[in-house]
């Protein structure tokens, strides 16, 4: 790699690059937001300001700037190959990882940042949360536990969906899910119409096809993307993030009449930091260890934090 320092090894496909060689791209492209725009779009406990995204966000920006271009350039000649009548289709983005290492944020900045393109003024972003089954079924199937899992999200609606959005169906819609209700919200659908950049946010997006009865190999999620982000941390890390969001949303969210987890608003520190502990081990803990995390490896770039929610390192898959 020419430019910054890339550290590689022949047993990664992986291309590491530290931040402080990273940040030196961010002046390969602009950077059109404001610290407002940063403080509104971070989510709760995540620490992002706007040097975070000159340094991180910014270039990947650029990279994403020349990704769609390549993939616009490579349809116009396959079409001319084929001599086919040009199609558009919407550039189609995953972002991964855990329940609170900030994973929300980076798909929100990066909607943010790309939607202020000319080439790509059309961006939505679309959390898998909505494909969720309602907590109903959940109960119904004896998994209400393991929500968040694999198996509690309506995987092939969820295929359906991104299939149609890919194939340049002129609308198709999603579910919406309320964090306050912790359920699917019912009669409400958000409308994803024909856009340049679909990005789709969620725990288990980069998860593998998975066999069928009959033995094939079906459809991954995953299969539809064009680009993948991973946000990755030390799981103690995440631990602790979780633990501290749980505190927050304790003073704040929970104290709603209508929250699902209003039960936990009057709880003392002592308390809720123990609830919040078994959660995580009960639940988070174990889907990020047996199935977000070994999808790690199957993205095109992974942002590495520390311990201060600052990405550190960046992991870009060679070509």
């Amino acid at each position: 790699m020419r430019g910054p320092t890339a550290y590689s090894s022949a047993t990664t496909p992986f291309d590491e690059i530290p931040r402080e060689d990273w940040a030196r791209l961010s002046t390969q492209t602009p950077l059109p937001l404001s610290e407002e725009d940063v403080q509104r779009l971070q989510g709760l406990g995540d620490r992002v300001d706007l040097a975070e995204v000159d340094a991180v966000y910014r270039p990947i920006s650029r990279l994403l700037w020349l990704q769609v271009d390549a993939a616009q350039r490579l349809r116009r000649a396959r079409s001319e190959f084929l001599g086919e009548r040009l199609r558009r289709t919407p550039y189609v983005i995953g972002v991964a990882g855990s329940v609170a290492v900030g994973k929300s944020t980076t798909a929100r900045l990066l909607r943010e940042l790309m939607a202020r393109w000319p080439e790509t003024p059309r961006v939505q972003l679309v959390t898998t949360d909505g494909f969720l089954y309602p907590n109903a079924e959940l109960e119904r199937r004896g998994i209400m536990h393991r929500k968040g899992f694999p198996e509690s999200y309506d995987r092939r609606a969820l295929l359906r969906f991104v299939a149609e959005v890919k194939s340049g169906r002129d609308v198709v819609e999603a579910p919406v899910y309320s964090h306050l209700v912790y359920d699917i919200v019912e009669d409400d659908r958000v409308r994803v119409e024909r856009p340049d950049v679909l990005i789709l946010e969620g725990l288990n997006v980069l998860q593998p096809a998975r066999p069928r009865r009959d033995g094939l190999l079906g459809l991954a999620v995953s299969d539809y993307f064009d680009f993948s982000v991973y946000v990755d941390a030390r799981v103690e890390d995440v631990q602790r993030w979780y633990v501290e969001r749980f505190l927050t949303l304790r003073r704040t969210a929970f104290t709603d009449p209508q929250s699902y987890f209003r039960r936990y608003a009057e709880l003392s520190d002592e308390e809720a930091r123990d609830t919040a502990l078994q959660i995580w081990h009960s639940i988070n803990g174990p889907n990020l260890a047996q199935n977000v995390l070994p999808t790690r490896g199957r993205a095109d770039l992974v942002l590495r934090k520390g311990a201060d929610h600052q990405v550190h390192s960046v992991l870009l898959r060679r070509v």
